[in-house]
């Protein structure tokens, strides 16, 4: 697929995105309804989310994940810190309740995923990807070349309705040097550098993605701009010598320890004056948008060690690392880019 950041769609592909994304979420209420009885606790029992994690014997993560889909889908209210049910909750889902319809999605608990949903919710480790049989976690998968080709022509074909939005919105006036970290086929890379003239990018990659990535860049003729480093950014240190450095739909793979150990890398690699570049579905947007990105959330839940994190935890990871001039631009299908700057 040849590459054209002017190339652009009549219609959105939004709700298509979503109906992908979206696949797990009725498995994990189906869980919290059905394995957990969470809403029959809930109702006897309004709670902090520690003292949820505490009472129910549910990891922080998946909790998290399970109660922002619930307050998404209008099924719980938070006050002060606090979840209750709502009213509708009240009505349908408490055991013994004159219309409880919880019979009706139990007939749906034995389904694998569903089971897998619940056994998260204990243990906060991911399951296989598309719940295969002989299948791996999604780390481990991407190990096995079939699954990363698949897999990476998967989120290049969304990079091409994305990445001309990012390369719009991401200013790189003063900027010569870009690394585009574990940047998959390199589309988001190649779009930014076509639409800043003097720009050159670096996509960082692990062995076996790198070829996909040199064979993308060379098809769209961007090899005097763009070349391939590659380098495994959980055991490696990232290159000194860029002024960018863009994480695109990257932190949501890995849990809170990993997202920080990255961003202090930028810091400490970046050049002074130098900025950091986080794109991805952010958990705290506009209320309209929120059960779209929660709905991700679960199926990042479901097969990685990440969630979509909200601009809030990010901003507060950037700022205790060094980063200032924190900010946010609003992108397409419920996306958000944050920058920051490196002090000089």
């Amino acid at each position: 697929m040849f590459f054209d950041n002017e190339a652009h769609p009549k219609n959105s592909p939004s709700e298509l995105f979503r109906l992908r994304d979206s696949i797990y979420a009725a498995d994990l209420f189906i869980a919290s309804l059905c394995w957990l009885d969470f809403f029959t606790w809930l109702s006897k029992n309004p709670s902090s989310r520690k003292f949820i994690c505490e009472s129910l014997k549910i990891a922080e993560r998946p909790c998290e994940v399970m109660l922002t889909l619930l307050l998404a889908m209008g099924l719980i209210i938070e006050e002060n810190d606090v979840y209750k049910l709502a009213e509708i909750s009240e009505e349908f889902l408490v055991k013994d309740s004159k219309f409880d319809i919880g019979p009706y999605f139990s007939s749906l608990r034995e389904r694998p995923i569903c089971k897998d949903m619940y056994n998260i919710l204990k243990t906060d480790k991911p399951a296989s990807w598309g719940s295969k049989e002989d299948g791996k976690e999604w780390q481990l998968a991407m190990e096995r070349e079939d699954f990363m080709k698949e897999f990476t022509a998967a989120m290049n074909s969304r990079g091409n309705y994305l990445a001309p939005d990012l390369a719009k919105k991401l200013t790189c006036k003063g900027y010569k040097k870009l690394l585009d970290i574990a940047g998959g086929s390199g589309i988001y890379a190649c779009s930014i550098v076509k639409e800043n003239d003097g720009l050159e990018a670096v996509v960082v990659e692990k062995p076996l993605v790198d070829r996909v990535a040199k064979s993308y860049i060379s098809k769209n003729g961007l090899n005097n701009k763009v070349s391939v480093l590659p380098l495994d950014m959980l055991k490696e240190q990232l290159p000194y010598g860029f002024d960018i450095h863009l994480y695109s739909h990257v932190f949501h793979d890995w849990n809170q320890k990993t997202v920080v150990n990255l961003i202090e890398s930028s810091y400490l690699t970046l050049n002074p004056g130098g900025m950091i570049a986080i794109y991805d579905m952010h958990a705290d947007v506009d209320q309209t948008e929120l059960l779209a990105v929660a709905e991700y959330s679960v199926l990042l839940m479901y097969s990685t060690e990440g969630k979509c994190y909200s601009i809030k935890e990010i901003s507060e990871y950037l700022h205790n690392a060094g980063f200032r001039d924190i900010n946010v631009k609003v992108s397409l299908a419920n996306r958000s880019l944050i920058t920051a700057v490196k002090p000089n």
